[in-house]
This record gives structure tokens, sequence and C-alpha cells, in this order.
């Protein structure tokens, strides 16, 4: 399938078509389609009878991107989130799933234009608010290693931390961006945010937030504070890998509510 074209990008795209119900699928930060099967967080493998959209956002997987910190912000990322469905699904409400950088992505699309989705299922809320600003720092230090001693510095720092619980088992992975991108898109995930609490809680769809326990990076705190903010909120918290195996039954069951 050929690329989709965004200001200063080019982005991978799958599409699956089995009729019915239209849903999108992103990604993490620093991660891919590929990748995320990996790592068990390919939500989308359980689906069936849908028009599936997964894609590769800018500068990650198979996408191209620049070497400009300002292209991967939040708020242009959902900029090309609602350019794909605008061209894939015109007119249409859109469940949309993803987690980390893309449940970001989503909450900053849909508080910008609710009702293009018909529900979300948010994984993995990254740090926000009060939590953002310690984790910026680290984004910009990774940025820094990365230039200063190369990416398998970083990686093996990355993997030098404790695993989350619910993710024993799984195996390494590297990041899927090629390594000259690595520190421009870590200065542009330092540069942003969730949007503002009150653009939240305006966001008035079904919403489904899967978390889990002891990740810095992903804290129950945020998952906890968006529970609050979003009107048709349901929060699910695995301890466990077999807990998080239940999470593509889950995304079946919105999915089907949609």
């Amino acid at each position: 399938m050929p690329p989709f074209e965004v200001p200063g990008a080019e982005l991978a795209v799958a599409w699956s078509d089995e009729g019915g119900h239209p849903v999108v699928q992103l990604h993490g930060l620093t991660s891919s389609r590929a990748r995320d099967r990996v790592l068990h967080l390919d939500l989308g493998r359980g689906l069936s009878g849908t028009r599936l959209l997964r894609y590769d956002a800018r500068g990650h997987g198979r996408s191209t991107g620049r070497n400009v910190p300002e292209d991967y912000r939040w708020t242009g990322l959902a900029d090309d989130l609602l350019r794909l469905l605008d061209h894939w699904f015109p007119g249409e409400r859109v469940h949309g799933v993803g987690p980390s950088m893309g449940a970001a992505t989503l909450l900053h699309a849909a508080s910008r234009e609710p009702s293009r989705f018909s529900g979300l299922t948010l994984m993995l809320p990254p740090t926000a608010w009060e939590t953002r600003t310690s984790q910026a720092v680290n984004y910009r230090a990774a940025a820094e290693l990365i230039e200063s001693h190369g990416v398998e510095a970083f990686i093996a720092a990355a993997q030098a931390a404790p695993p989350p619980p619910a993710t024993v088992g799984r195996p390494h992975t590297v990041p899927d961006v090629v390594e000259h991108l690595l520190p421009s898109l870590f200065r542009g995930a330092a540069l942003s945010d969730l949007p503002d609490p009150a653009a939240v809680a305006r966001i008035d769809i079904p919403t489904t937030i899967l978390a889990w326990i002891d990740d810095p990076s992903h804290p129950l705190s945020t998952a906890e504070a968006l529970a609050a903010l979003l009107p048709q909120a349901t929060l699910h918290v695995a301890r466990t890998p077999a807990e998080v195996e239940t999470w593509p039954g889950i995304l079946r069951r919105d999915v089907g509510r949609s």
C-alpha cells in the first residue's frame, strides 16, 4: 500500500477491510506496528469484522520523518491522525485504540474533534501534568545520551531498569526508529503533554483505560486522573502478564458497543 503523505513525512499504513465498524490503531514512542506486536500491545490482532487502519507515526517504523523535534509534539501527531481519518473514514465516527504516545495522540484529537470518535481504548497513559516535568528531563537526557554515546548506550540503560510486573517474560526489543531521528523524537516528546484537564473532561464518549502497575513512564496516577476526568470512563489495571492478555477481548467489547 502506498504511504500516506502529511506535511514533512510519509506515513506507512496497513488496512484490513472486513466490513463493520471503523477502527484506528496507534502505537507508542519509539515503537511501531511491528514492535507493538512483539510486545503484545497489538490489540487489533483480536479484531474481526471491522475496517481496521493501523499506521506507523511519523519517524517511526516504516514512516519517514525529519530531524525537527517540533514535528513530534503530540498536537502535531493528532493533526496527522485527523488527516488519516478524513481520508480513510470521511464523515464516520471511529473507535481509536493505542498505548502511551498513541493514547496521548487520541486524546488530543478527541479533545479537538470529539464528533470524529465513537469510543476510545487508551492503553498505558503516559506521564502527564504534574509528572510530565521530570519525564521531559529524562527524554532530553536520552537524546543527549544517544548523540554522545550512540543508541546502544541508551538501549543498555533502558534494559537495566526493572520491568513492570505485567511485562515479565516478554522479549527485549529495541526502538523501531532510525538512530539519527531518535533525539528529535525524544525532544518532541519532552515538549508534549496531555490536553488541559478541562479539555479532557469534555470528551464525552465511551472510554476504556488500560493500565498496569509499577511503570514510572506510564504511572497509574495518570490513568486514575483520566478515569476521574472523562465522563464515560472505565479503568482496568493489570498486575500480571495474564491480565494483559485479556486486553484484546476488552477492545473487542469496546468496538462492539461503539
